[in-house]
């Protein structure tokens, strides 16, 4: 065991929102190895910044001698959660699903330690699959009021746009699984995000009622900027984990963007950075505060992808912040909107941006891998630039190590 009580660790970072009783949540993580778990619905096939906040804080717990469980949904996919949902989700298939448990397995496992004694992985489809529906409503149903339910948030939010029957039994569900989880490895603890409140509470009140035991909750802020919007979103969608969905220098430059108000809040929660650093950086001012983003950028885009890949994104992004890899100011060229509609060829734009002399040398260029766009190397000489590589109407092409060219959108 650590000798920080991982709870003082966890809000002196800003993570904790509500625990069913203060006290005693800290008093047990302080005197044992307690057994805890998250859940992840399986509704894409990566996970994204918003779940990079819950991941976090599995690591702060299973560094300070706790044990994570991670509950990838399996079952409670099949029926999706209502909370902060204004209309019902996708269906989806069971082997859409499997494929989706999957990647979060591969993808939870860079940042928590798997293995005999360490954490495990479990899919709710274990025991909710098999479920016989009359036994599961008389042995737990019996115990949820639907006055109480309906006043939880997550339904009171959808009683005007309608709310299924098929969606409503989603707490019963995730309250079955907390018993489960205790009754298999004796887990004591739900955490999650703050929209997960009420489903957290029906699970600690169904142990105690089933089981006659103590179990305990715990939420987490949602990574929202300070005007209170969700973070983890851009124009072109979710920022991912996975770097063939979000290149790390996409990525990198998400966190390298944040408004200056939030890079405190930023290094709190998504680095390991000691606390007396994150605030020294966060109280930085003007432009001193870019200094603070580029380390941020910089140390979440190791934890997610690696050295190797954090230290290239953040030498193509100072290229294009502070102009050239070489110090001189960035070659730029504005172009209208309208050329990349249906996209510009690679080998076209090597030319018109005179980094290559003709086509054959454009060709040869890309052939041999010595041509990159946003520090994503370009694999085929039918590669096409499109509105969707622009952020902030910007984009960088790099030839070799050492040549930058920017296009900038009008």
């Amino acid at each position: 065991m650590s000798s920080q009580n991982v709870y003082d660790i966890l809000k002196e970072r800003g993570f904790i929102e509500q625990a069913t009783n203060e006290e005693e949540v800290r008093k047990l993580l302080g005197e044992e190895s307690v057994t805890f778990y998250i859940g992840f619905d399986p509704t894409a096939d990566s996970l994204t910044a918003g779940h990079f906040l819950t991941v976090m804080a599995m690591s702060h717990m299973q560094k300070a001698g706790h044990r994570p469980i991670a509950l990838v949904g399996g079952g409670t996919g099949m029926v999706g959660d209502p909370s902060h949902r204004t209309d019902m989700r996708q269906m989806m298939t069971i082997d859409t699903i499997e494929h989706n448990v999957n990647c979060f397995k591969q993808q939870l496992s860079r940042f928590i330690e798997f293995g005999e004694d360490k954490a495990i992985i479990v899919n709710n489809a274990d025991w909710l699959r098999k479920l016989n529906y009359i036994d599961f409503i008389r042995d737990v149903g019996v115990h949820f009021s639907v006055n109480r339910m309906l006043t939880a948030e997550c339904f009171k939010s959808r009683m005007e746009k309608g709310l299924s029957f098929f969606e409503f039994n989603y707490m019963l569900m995730q309250s079955y699984d907390f018993l489960e989880l205790n009754r298999r490895y004796n887990c004591k603890m739900q955490l999650g995000g703050s929209d997960q409140w009420s489903n957290i509470i029906g699970g600690v009140e169904l142990i105690r009622r089933m089981d006659q035991k103590d179990a305990y909750g715990l939420t987490f802020k949602l990574l929202t900027t300070s005007e209170g919007i969700k973070m983890g979103k851009t124009q072109k969608g979710a920022v991912w984990l996975d770097p063939k969905k979000t290149t790390p220098y996409e990525f990198y430059q998400y966190w390298r963007n944040v408004a200056d108000s939030d890079v405190e809040k930023c290094l709190a929660l998504l680095t390991f950075l000691p606390m007396d650093e994150v605030r020294k950086l966060g109280a930085l001012e003007g432009s001193e505060i870019n200094k603070a983003k580029e380390i941020l950028a910089y140390e979440v885009t190791n934890i997610v992808h690696g050295e190797e890949e954090a230290k290239k994104a953040q030498e193509a992004s100072r290229a294009l912040f502070a102009g050239g890899a070489s110090g001189g100011s960035i070659p730029t060229t504005t172009m209208d909107k309208s050329t990349f509609e249906n996209g510009l060829n690679i080998l076209d734009a090597l030319v018109n941006l005179k980094l290559a002399p003709s086509k054959s040398e454009a060709r040869r260029l890309v052939q041999q891998g010595g041509v990159k766009v946003n520090d994503a190397k370009v694999e085929t000489i039918e590669h096409n630039l499109t509105i969707n590589d622009f952020s902030d109407n910007k984009l960088l092409i790099q030839k070799g190590k050492k040549v930058f060219h920017q296009i900038e959108l009008n």
